[in-house]
This record gives C-alpha cells, sequence and structure tokens, in this order.
C-alpha cells in the first residue's frame, strides 16, 4: 500500500530528470526542488497510512529545526569566514612570528574533530557572563556557533591562502611595474581574482557544514535532529520512527544537493575562463 503513496513522487522526479537533460544547472535547481515540492504537497494532500500521517503533522516541526541549523550554519560560516579572510594574507606574511603563529592556528583547528571543538566551546565558555550589576546567559547555541566557526576560519585561511598563491606571479610583477603599492596590487589585481576561486570550495564546505550541525542536538539545541527524537519518542511507533529518519535526510538533501550543484556550475564556469 506505501508504495502507491510514492508513485507520484517518483513520477515527478522522473519527468524532472528526463526535462533537465541539456539544461542548465540553476535551472536544474530549481526544477528539482519544484518537483520536490509537488511530490510533498501531494502527500500532504491525500489520506495517509497513520505513520505517515504522524510524519505530516509534525512536518512543521521538522521544518522549525531545518531552520534552527541553517541559522546556525550561516551565522558560524560568517565568523568562521571574517577570521580566515585575515589568516590567510597572515599565513604568507614576510614575518616569521605571524607565518608561523597563522600556521599553527590552522593546522589545529583543521586537524580536531567538530565533536571535540563543540564540547570545547560548551564547557570552556561560562553558561552566564556578569557585565556590572546585569548577568547575561551565554546560550548553547552560541557555543555551537563558535564551537564550528574555528574550523571554519582555518579551512577559509587555507583556501584564501592556496587562491592568493595561484595568482601568477607576472601579475604582481606587472603591477609593481606600474608602480602600484603592495596594498593596492592585493586589493585591485589579487583580490577579486581570489574571491572567483575561493567561491566553489567555500560553497562546498558551506554545505558540509550545515550537516555537521547536527550535531548540536548533543548540546540540547533544539534543532532538526533534537526535534525528530522529541517526535520519535512521542508517538512511540517504530513505523514512524523510520519515517521521521528519512524525512531527516531529505529535508538535509533538498537543503544540501541545490548548493553541491550551483557548486559544480561554478567549477566549470571559472574552468573555462
Amino acid at each position: 500500500m506505501a508504495l502507491k503513496f510514492f508513485v507520484p513522487a517518483v513520477a515527478l522526479t522522473q519527468l524532472a530528470s528526463s526535462t533537465l537533460r541539456g539544461i542548465g544547472s540553476a535551472k536544474t535547481i530549481v526544477l528539482t526542488i519544484v518537483a520536490l515540492s509537488l511530490a510533498a504537497w501531494w502527500l500532504m494532500a491525500i489520506d495517509l497510512p497513520p505513520a505517515v500521517a504522524y510524519l505530516r503533522s509534525w512536518m512543521p516541526a521538522l521544518l522549525r529545526g531545518l531552520w534552527v541549523n541553517v541559522q546556525i550554519s550561516v551565522q558560524a560560516v560568517a565568523i568562521g569566514s571574517l577570521l580566515g579572510l585575515g589568516l590567510g594574507p597572515a599565513a604568507l606574511s614576510p614575518v616569521r612570528a605571524v607565518r608561523a603563529c597563522a600556521r599553527a592556528y590552522v593546522q589545529l583547528f583543521r586537524n580536531v574533530p567538530l565533536l571535540v571543538l563543540i564540547y570545547f566551546t560548551t564547557y570552556v565558555f561560562p553558561f552566564e557572563i556578569r557585565v556590572a550589576a546585569w548577568t547575561l546567559p551565554f546560550p548553547d547555541i552560541v557555543k555551537v556557533v563558535l564551537g564550528l566557526a574555528l574550523p571554519t576560519s582555518a579551512y577559509v585561511a587555507e583556501i584564501f591562502r592556496g587562491a592568493i598563491q595561484s595568482i601568477p606571479s607576472a601579475q604582481w610583477e606587472a603591477a609593481q611595474s606600474l608602480a602600484f603599492r603592495r596594498t593596492q596590487i592585493f586589493r585591485l589585481v589579487v583580490l577579486p581574482q581570489c574571491l572567483r576561486r575561493m567561491l566553489p570550495p567555500w560553497m562546498n564546505f558551506y554545505a558540509s557544514l550545515t550537516m555537521s550541525t547536527s550535531l548540536a542536538s548533543l548540546m540540547g539545541v533544539h534543532e532538526l535532529v533534537d526535534t525528530a527524537q522529541i517526535a520519535s519518542n512521542t508517538v512511540g511507533r517504530t513505523d514512524f520512527t523510520i519515517c521521521v529518519y528519512f524525512a531527516l535526510l531529505a529535508l538535509f538533501f533538498m537543503y544540501c544537493y541545490p548548493i553541491a550543484l550551483l557548486t559544480r556550475a561554478l567549477e566549470k564556469r571559472y574552468d573555462r575562463h
């Protein structure tokens, strides 16, 4: 019986796949999302088996949980990217001490498991901060963001350093011959090319980081995985537990797969140029 409920969804996916042959990646992303949305709408509109009916009732809560994951990933990658953009040039600094410190930071946070960093920030930072007569809470979600921002800054620093080193030395020499200062060369010649070269690996890392935000559930953050666990315990049905974790796979896939498609499209575009 369950198979007949998913036949239209499979048909929509096959229709999208056949339609998308030879179409660009941007249209592929849009049409894939439309096909999945139509399949989800169809499932919401019909009479379903009990487990799937429970899943339908819990879907708004799961979507709110996914939104928390997205917020964590965006904040972590924003903070980490700002730090990494400063560390990348520091790793190429002519000052030996600055170069050594930047490289030590990058190697440290690139080679520590994410879960360890999340536990580190959770228990090292206080649960509340006292400022004069006020006591400000330090939420667990902020600690998770900081725990994910540390490895992000290290990876972005390496991406930036590699992009700088990929610029041909002839461009530096040509700009110097035109009496450009080093800061002008970096700002006007090197940086625009670096940003284009950094974008695909940066987006790829962001998709990976988004999937890693599921670790926040271990710290008590009420995100997608934590919501799924609460739903499973509340309903108490094995078939519903299977359905809810399939829904988790689908939700993460629907968010991260378009990013992967766009990353590949950008890589091909910049390779051609």
